[in-house]
């Protein structure tokens, strides 16, 4: 169902993993290369209960926010005293709250760069949709004049066996999404949903004249865009319910990726999020205590202990030699880490190549290779949808459909369905290796 790219099965790592170990290691004795920007919100761990933490809030002078996400016993704490941004962490004596017998942890919160997925560039005889961008969605089926049908993720045979995503639960974890899209509000989840930037219910996303917010909205029509409705795209899980997180604009912090990691655990089933660390070649980071800790419980707890399933863009920074293994999201063993392929098969120039890469999907290459058309801002759509932001959706999507199918499945049990189901296709590379377990994936050479 999904193209494979490079992978590690049964728990075996390759040398990139050493060598990101190395770099990890190097990261922590070598001076930091960015000034750490301190917020105005902290993280606690008060034991007692919320009554505890109300009160110890008030005596020290800060404001209890709520519960952080599903994290039991941890609170968000905000105080208004503090400057919102400072390169020195808090010193007053509100930090005296340390002292208290319930509190068992604090830290202040910390500025932290991420960076959405995609890149700015310099027909079916038994299947008919009335949607008018459907005839061009290549990369869903095969029509007439597609050459040996090359672009099938035999999607459409999963819908030919009943299988649309129903009853499936896929949140966006982005800059929102527009809920109102004619593509979207028919299958938009409130209870997937969630602001965590302003603190509200309301996912919608904040508009400008660059339209800088359009990410999530595009990685959502990719997923569960209605079909038959006679408006721009179909849905991979075009009968799926889709909400979206607003986290990424404003500041990023660990208790921000906590609380969207852990928004719903027992409703929402796949979590898409198609961001991360700066792809440059020179950035090595990954989830701090909070957000471990989040992976840690949806994937014991999620679903009804079945665990949470997070998909992950496993990044663009090929050109700057970037390596995939050192991001610590789509290194977890938690996350399922997608990259691209081009309508050629042809790796694209952005792709990242790591042994922690489970599988491959479809987006753009070069130029001249057509892009991925999705749902964009202000009801309208888009055929310019573009990176690893593109591919990480399209396996939520497929995903879906394996869920519905069978909704006992694990997160474990998702990951090895993607490696035996997946295949290297038409998939253009002369580094193919059949590994240890007997499947065939792709390595970077680190000579």
């Amino acid at each position: 169902m999904i193209w494979k790219g490079s992978c590690c099965c049964g728990g075996v790592r390759s040398g990139g993993d050493f060598l990101c170990l190395l770099l990890l290691l190097m990261g922590f004795l070598l001076p930091a290369c960015r000034t750490r920007l301190y917020t105005n919100h902290w993280a606690v761990r008060i034991s007692g209960g919320l009554q505890e933490a109300n009160w110890i809030a008030s005596k020290y002078g800060y404001i209890n926010i709520g519960q952080i996400g599903a994290l039991k016993d941890y609170y968000h704490f905000y105080h208004s005293k503090t400057i919102k941004r400072s390169v020195l962490s808090s010193r007053g004596t509100h930090n005296f709250i340390s002292m208290e017998p319930k509190v068992e942890w604090i830290e202040q919160q910390i500025v932290k760069i991420r960076r959405k997925r995609d890149y700015k560039p310099g027909s079916i005889q038994s299947m008919y949709f009335n949607d008018p961008k459907w005839q061009s969605m290549w990369y869903m089926h095969c029509s007439d004049n597609t050459h040996l049908c090359q672009s099938d993720m035999n999607i459409v045979g999963a819908w030919r066996r009943g299988y649309t995503g129903k009853n499936i639960v896929i949140t966006i974890l982005d800059d929102g999404i527009e809920r109102n899209h004619p593509d979207l509000m028919q299958n938009y989840d409130p209870d997937a949903s969630f602001d965590v930037n302003g603190n509200d219910i309301d996912p919608m996303p904040r508009y400008d004249a660059s339209n800088e917010n359009k990410h999530g909205t595009r990685c959502a029509g990719e997923v569960a865009a209605t079909a038959n409705n006679s408006h721009c795209i179909v849905g991979i899980a075009f009968n799926a319910r889709i909400g979206g997180v607003r986290m990424l604009d404003g500041d990023v912090t660990d208790m921000v990726e906590a609380k969207s990691l852990s928004l719903n655990p027992q409703h929402i089933h796949i979590y898409s999020a198609s961001w991360g660390p700066d792809d440059d070649g020179k950035t090595v980071d990954g989830p701090a205590s909070l957000t471990r800790q989040a992976f840690e419980n949806g994937v014991r707890t999620g679903r009804n202990n079945l665990g949470s399933i997070y998909v992950w863009a496993s990044g663009n920074g090929g050109r700057s030699k970037d390596h995939c293994s050192c991001d610590g999201y789509t290194n977890s063993i938690y996350t399922i880490s997608i990259s691209s392929t081009a309508e050629s098969g042809r790796k694209p120039w952005y792709l990242e190549e790591c042994a922690s890469t489970l599988a491959t999907t479809y987006s753009s290459g070069e130029s001249y290779d057509r892009k991925i058309i999705t749902t964009d801002l202000r009801q309208r759509c888009t055929d310019s949808h573009t990176g690893t932001s593109a591919s990480a959706p399209m396996a939520a999507g497929i995903i879906a459909l394996a869920l519905e199918a069978n909704r006992l499945l694990t997160w474990r049990d998702i990951q090895h369905i993607i490696v035996r189901t997946s295949g290297a296709g038409h998939l253009i590379a002369n580094d193919w290796k059949t590994n240890a377990a007997g499947y065939k994936a792709t390595y970077m050479d680190l000579d």
